[in-house]
């Protein structure tokens, strides 16, 4: 096995860390069976347990945890070609894989104290992260008291741990929004995923009635999410990298494996389909047909190059020890967006170019189509508000002002 060169804390621990290329290509060994089972997540609106064993024993849930507690603490490239990868397979795998290791990354931004209670007997624990807030928490000796709910929570029924926002209000002052490090012994999940697309995500609702979240596991969201906490260890370059852009970066490798997949699949089958009420017993020799894929197939690779260059913005500056200015982070978020309405075009032209069957029960194109739509409706990429954001520094003006998320 290829491995990287190991910083003192990994050494510490005994364990080697996979290189990209190893970690990719345990991904890649496990697109048959996601590929199988991806029609059964789909229907049961859940992930098998064998499939997230199958991703856990591969290491795959280890990529953003931190190496002195048993992870590869590797990057935001890596993250993004592992889960493109195990999207070729299943969308909902490779959403959930993304979702829980941008969980351990921000988890990883809590004290040591509250790290250990994660890893310190699992590495392979996998955190759950909800940016939407709940219900306001009140301030008590030692920690908050919770009380809450957060919907669409990617992973819920496979997390050990979640990260919530949770706003706290200490006596008469406004409330204060704290990122909380909540264990799922904590928390019940309701069944609240009855959604077209993702359906294998278990997107449910996470709920919390009454626990106390101590100080060590309090984090305020803000200077978390501006980058003005300095990670807990100096060589841990990782915990440098733009939080929000970490994040979406996250949830655009399903999109992309699952576009991909797509297009193998239209190009698989046209030399067998012909084209009804015309001359063409392949499609293969129309020349619609051909335009269509290929403006297809340069969406896909133009996803690709977007979301390749907001990973190297992340990671350089990470590897720095910078904190990118308000523009850099900005287009960041918006080449997110921009990489995943490419995706969605992308699978809109497959599914024409491939025909009415493309929407038959049977067909996995269709399921591809309605995980693609629902992805980039996803609020980090949706509703305009990343272009608007752009815009908005591109003309010298505040895109804090239309959102936090940056």
């Amino acid at each position: 096995m290829t491995t990287t060169s190991q910083s003192p804390s990994a050494a510490a621990t005994g364990h080697e860390v996979p290189s990209r290329a190893e970690l990719v290509a345990r991904a890649s060994a496990l697109r048959d069976r996601l590929w199988e089972d991806a029609p059964r997540a789909d229907r049961d609106r859940r992930l098998d347990d064998g499939t997230v064993d199958a991703i856990r024993e591969a290491g795959l849930f280890r990529l953003l945890t931190p190496r002195r507690f048993g992870g590869y603490e590797t990057d935001s490239r890596t993250l993004l070609d592992v889960v493109t990868e195990l999207g070729r397979g299943c969308g909902s795998a490779a959403w959930v894989t993304g979702v829980l290791n941008a969980g351990n990354f921000v988890a990883a931004l809590f004290p040591d104290e509250a790290r250990q209670e994660v890893w310190g007997e699992n590495p392979d624990a996998g955190v759950a992260l909800i940016l939407g807030p709940g219900a306001p928490a009140r301030k008590v000796a030692g920690g908050a008291l919770v009380t809450a709910k957060w919907p669409y929570a990617s992973g819920s029924l496979h997390c050990d741990w979640a990260v919530v926002v949770v706003p706290v209000q200490d006596g008469d002052a406004a409330p204060e929004p704290y990122l909380a490090l909540i264990p799922m012994t904590d928390a019940t999940v309701e069944d609240t995923w009855f959604i077209t697309g993702l359906r294998g995500t278990g997107s449910n609702t996470i709920v919390v009635d009454g626990a106390t979240v101590p100080d060590h596991r309090l984090i305020p969201l803000m200077p978390t999410l501006n980058g003005a906490v300095p990670p807990r260890h100096p060589e841990e370059t990782l915990y440098r990298s733009n939080f929000a852009g970490l994040l979406l970066t996250s949830l655009l490798g399903a999109q992309l494996g699952e576009v991909k997949a797509g297009l193998e699949l239209v190009l698989e089958k046209a030399p067998k389909r012909s084209i009804n009420a015309s001359a063409y017993t392949s499609q293969v020799q129309s020349v619609t047909f051909q335009t269509t894929v290929a403006e297809a197939a340069t969406k896909i690779d133009t996803a690709q190059f977007h979301a390749q260059r907001l990973t190297e913005d992340i990671d350089g500056h990470a590897r720095r020890g910078e904190a990118p200015d308000v523009p850099t982070r900005t287009r960041v978020r918006n080449d997110s967006a921009y990489a995943s309405r490419q995706c969605r075009e992308a699978v809109d032209l497959l599914v024409t170019a491939h025909g009415t069957s493309a929407f038959a029960e049977f067909n996995p194109l269709q399921r591809i189509w309605r995980d693609v739509h629902v992805a980039n409706r996803h609020a980090g990429f949706g509703a305009g508000i990343p272009e608007e954001m752009y815009g908005r520094v591109l003309l010298g003006e505040d895109p804090q002002a239309v959102s936090f998320l940056l």
